[in-house]
């Protein structure tokens, strides 16, 4: 009977570090304008989300960058229209933008940055999305974030 308690305590623990990292994800990003990842299920459970851009090309971010931007999905397009003017000192984001939830900084190829945000800020009620502000990288450089269980 103990060994029992023993292995399902073991087994228990084991299932909270996985789970723990559930409340994270990589998005690879590439010189053809790409992200690999599509859609993105963050937990209620999870207090915090992060989410690290590795962009694994060569080209650098004046000519091929990426960023990784979370917004409810219908000001996907306006943030990403208002980034245009920002310009890339501002990583195409306007400063402050109330309509952005979380965003990585611009990185170019061989780099990474991450970000994390409070899973509060999120509903179930609502659709979000994810982008590269990059012009003219949200035709194809874009996902949906789902808030499960």
């Amino acid at each position: 009977m103990f060994r029992k308690l023993v292995v399902a305590s073991a087994l228990a623990l084991a299932s909270v570090s996985a789970f723990a990292a559930d409340c994270a994800v990589t998005v690879n990003s590439t010189d053809q304008m790409t992200f690999d990842t599509q859609d993105v299920k963050i937990s209620k459970s999870c207090k915090s989300f992060t989410v690290e851009l590795v962009h694994t090309g060569k080209l650098p971010k004046a000519v091929m960058g990426h960023n990784w931007v979370l917004t409810k999905t219908a000001d996907m397009q306006p943030v990403a229209s208002d980034g245009m003017k920002a310009g890339e000192a501002n990583h195409y984001l306007q400063p402050d933008d109330a309509r952005v939830i979380a965003h990585t900084k611009l990185v170019g190829g061989g780099e990474k940055d991450s970000v994390t945000f409070d899973v509060s800020k999120l509903s179930a009620d609502e659709q979000y999305s994810f982008f590269c502000s990059f012009p003219g990288h949200i035709a194809m450089m874009k996902g949906t974030v789902t808030l499960v269980d």
